[in-house]
């Protein structure tokens, strides 16, 4: 998974990056950087333990900070950067801090994702008006062109121009009929809201920033974070920051809330495979059949699918092992079709 980090000056983009893949060092808002977020799974350290597993391999999340956006520069955005991404993290601020003053001269949530949006929206409409005009000039010359993508062009001008994005305004197929484009507001976004230490647990921020009607956007969510908290919990040992966590009506960290939203704004899920030699954690849509899945794995696995070993994690930690679960006969032999569900532990039989 691809997850571009877009905001404005001053609202903890860099702070939160860092949290996240542990990579430090960007000394300025105008550098481009990436880091890869080993994703924490007590899951998966648990399969490793029960099956002595010689090596463990996360999920993960790839993560590129963008330089800060400007208002009004929309052309100065760096779409290829973006293009492969499938989330783009709006990092949107709702902290007071005199000394880091908000380029518009307050702090307003609302009010900046909606600039973000309109500055998303005017990079996109650049793209779409150039291509649709080239594509109508050649239709009036008689030359080939995609009357599907014509109509889903038309429909995405139209929507831009209206201010409305694309994640909203178009339908699934079209969307993936215009997926070269790379255009940003098709994009899901996950905004994670960057509140002060006394807001750090989220409790009833979307009505009093004003956020509720984001809240219910089509291919949008909502996370809040304290990035300031966050840095000075990663400087505490394990049983101190859940302390830490606790007096705060934190349930998890950071990292677990912004991979958990961005889970469910995808709609994705994890399963695992697991032996002596690794215990591993991958990520796929919801509702892939195994084959599909066995895919993600090699792509020999697919081609040659015979069957899947399937057994729930909770089923497999509960009895101790992939032996007493086949002799319970808790153990499923699911073939190609089969939907992989949330934190299945499987097995693929292939022969190519």
């Amino acid at each position: 998974m691809k997850a571009g980090i877009v905001g404005f000056d001053g609202v903890g983009k860099r702070t939160l990056f860092a949290l996240l893949t542990q990579v430090t060092g960007a000394a300025t808002s105008r550098v481009e950087q990436m880091g890869m977020l080993r994703i924490p799974d007590e899951r998966l350290e648990e399969l490793t333990r029960l099956h002595e597993s010689r090596k463990t391999t996360a999920a993960t999340i790839e993560f590129v900070l963008l330089p800060s956006l400007v208002k009004g520069r929309a052309d100065k955005l760096d779409v290829s950067s973006l293009r492969n991404v499938d989330v783009l993290v709006h990092v949107v601020r709702a902290f007071e801090e005199p000394s880091v003053p908000h380029p518009e001269g307050s702090v307003d949530a609302a009010r900046d994702l909606e600039l973000m949006e309109l500055e998303l929206t005017l990079s996109d409409l650049a793209v779409v008006e150039k291509r649709y005009e080239k594509m109508k000039a050649d239709t009036k010359k008689g030359r080939p062109t995609d009357a599907h993508e014509l109509k889903a062009l038309e429909q995405a001008t139209k929507a831009l121009s209206d201010g409305r994005p694309l994640r909203a305004a178009l339908s699934a197929e079209d969307r993936d009929r215009l997926r070269g484009y790379a255009l940003l507001t098709a994009k899901p976004l996950l905004a994670v809201v960057n509140v002060g230490e006394d807001e750090a647990s989220g409790s009833a921020l979307t009505k009093k920033l004003g956020l509720t009607d984001w809240a219910g956007a089509p291919g949008f969510a909502l996370t809040y974070v304290s990035a300031r908290i966050e840095s000075e919990i990663a400087e505490l040992g394990p049983e101190d920051a859940k302390t830490f966590r606790d007096d705060l009506g934190l349930s998890n960290g950071m990292a677990e809330r912004v991979v958990r939203a961005a889970f469910d704004l995808l709609d994705v899920i994890t399963f695992y495979t697991a032996s002596d030699i690794e215990s591993r954690a991958w990520i796929i849509p919801r509702d892939t059949k195994a084959a599909k899945a066995a895919g993600t794995i090699h792509s020999d696995m697919e081609r040659g699918y015979i069957r899947a070993e399937v057994v729930h994690y909770d089923v497999l930690v509960r009895e101790g092992s992939w032996n007493v679960c086949r002799d319970k006969g808790l153990l499923r032999l699911e073939g190609k079709e089969y939907p992989i569900a949330e934190a299945d532990v499987v097995y693929f039989r292939f022969n190519v």
